[in-house]
């Protein structure tokens, strides 16, 4: 996840590594990481370099060299004003902020578009779901177009998101799936998997205690034996994105190339 080969900003676990963005796609390639998942704030959105053709080419320019691609984008932007409530000329805003987010990723070349239906984003009545797919559908032809893909994180119960998720077409739409999320919210891997597991298209890796905060992978609530097991039983095949716990001494590189390791073991594992 891009901004964790970065220093903390203001004690946050994830914002936008504005003063170090272009150091992180080196750091990457150093320690064996080929994949970023950029993130996208709503302050300063603008002013993002994926907002811009000059930044969209340093992007590139920087991505060729260091031999890292940028697949997916987490749009933490529209959990932090969700165009899903706000009303009439806010709405309208927000609507054409999300129209030029999505264009942008198509010139970058990122295929999966991350709506984070949580903490601020969360779904809270039919009226605001409603809204959201019908923004969402709008774009199906588009996404056909150009082979993207619209993917939702929610704290919806299993039986919940799998009827939520049902409402789009399974070719432009799907979820991204938190380990650590789901685990911090109790749910069960079996009751999840069963449920939307045909949808996953894309996984945060990250470690949550029971109904509180990121820790270390391995202690938190999360049972990655089981999840990974799981995870192979549907031959899942695409990305897993270190959403990981931040280090707070500054070996970033060192922490994300253990908790690299730790997925690596995990992805090959035979048995719970």
């Amino acid at each position: 996840m891009q901004g964790r080969l970065s220093s903390i900003i203001d004690g946050k676990i994830q914002a936008f590594p504005w003063t170090e963005w272009q150091d992180e796609f080196p750091r990457a390639q150093e320690i064996g990481l080929s994949i970023m998942e950029w993130t996208l704030d709503f302050k300063n959105l603008k002013e993002n370099p994926l907002m811009s053709k000059e930044g969209r080419d340093r992007i590139s320019i920087l991505a060729k060299k260091h031999n890292v691609s940028i697949p997916s984008l987490t749009g933490d932007c529209f959990m932090q004003k969700p165009f899903w409530k706000a009303k009439n000329s806010e709405a309208q805003g927000l609507l054409s902020i999300f129209d030029s987010v999505i264009n942008a990723c198509q010139q970058l070349g990122i295929k999966m578009i991350l709506i984070p239906l949580v903490d601020n984003g969360k779904i809270e009545n039919p009226q605001q779901e409603k809204i959201l797919i019908d923004a969402c559908l709008k774009y199906q032809p588009y996404l056909e177009k150009y082979n993207m893909t619209l993917m939702f994180e929610s704290d919806y119960p299993p039986s919940e998101l799998f009827r939520f998720i049902n409402l789009l077409p399974k070719e432009q739409y799907g979820i991204n799936y938190d380990i650590g999320n789901s685990a911090a919210l109790g749910y069960d891997p079996y009751e999840e998997f069963k449920n939307f597991g045909n949808r996953i298209i894309n996984i945060h890796v990250k470690d949550r205690m029971l109904n509180g905060t990121t820790v270390p992978l391995g202690e938190g609530n999360a049972d990655f034996n089981l999840v990974f097991k799981l995870i192979k039983e549907i031959n899942y095949n695409n990305n897993f994105i270190l959403q990981t716990a931040r280090s707070y001494e500054g070996n970033h590189e060192g922490v994300l190339l253990d908790y690299k390791n730790m997925v690596a073991k995990w992805i090959n594992i035979d048995e719970v």
